[in-house]
C-alpha cells in the first residue's frame, strides 16, 4: 500500500510502530467493546513462535465473545494465571464473573483463590473444573494451529 504510494518503508518500521502505538490505540478501544457476561471460560495453549514455545491464555464468555487473552512465555504456572486474569478483571468492558470454566491446569484455582483473597473477585464465584464446557474456546484453538501450520508450510518454501 505504500509502495503504491511511493513510500518505501521496511517491515521493521511497521513493528516499530505497533510497539509505540500498540498500548495506546488498546486503551482508546476498550471503552468501546461491545460488554461480555458473566459466564467466563478459560483456557489456555502453546504456540510456537519463532521456534519457541509461548502460551496462549484466552477467556471467552458463554456466546463466544472474546474476554481478554495474553501471551507468555513462561511455564503454565501460577503467577502466569494470576496476571492473566488480573488483566481480564482490568477491562472495562468485562463484568465480574458469576461462574468461571477451567480446564484441569493445576495453576487456575490457587490464581483464583488469590484474587478471591485480594478481593479482586467475589468470593461467590463458582469455579468449575469441566473440560466439555470449555469446548468453545477449545474448538477455537483449532483455527489458531491451523493458521499457524500454514504459516509455518508458507515459510518454508
Amino acid at each position: 500500500m505504500m509502495s503504491e504510494r511511493g513510500l518505501m518503508i521496511s517491515h521493521t518500521t511497521f513493528m516499530r510502530w505497533v510497539h509505540e502505538f500498540g498500548p495506546e490505540i488498546d486503551k482508546r478501544i476498550r471503552h468501546f467493546l461491545k460488554p461480555t457476561n458473566d459466564s467466563w471460560r478459560t483456557d489456555e495453549t502453546y504456540v510456537k513462535i519463532k521456534g519457541q514455545r509461548k502460551y496462549l491464555y484466552r477467556a471467552v464468555d458463554s456466546t463466544g465473545k472474546t474476554i481478554d487473552f495474553m501471551l507468555s512465555a513462561e511455564n503454565r504456572d501460577m503467577p502466569a494465571a494470576k496476571r492473566f486474569f488480573t488483566n481480564a478483571l482490568s477491562s472495562s468492558h468485562n463484568q465480574l464473573p458469576r461462574v468461571i470454566t477451567l480446564d484441569k491446569n493445576p495453576a487456575y484455582p490457587p490464581a483464583i483463590q488469590e484474587l478471591i483473597n485480594e478481593k479482586a473477585l467475589p468470593k461467590e464465584t463458582l469455579i468449575r473444573q469441566t473440560k466439555y464446557l470449555n469446548n468453545i474456546v477449545e474448538q477455537d484453538h483449532r483455527f489458531i494451529k491451523k493458521s499457524q501450520n500454514r504459516c509455518l508450510v508458507s515459510n518454508h518454501f
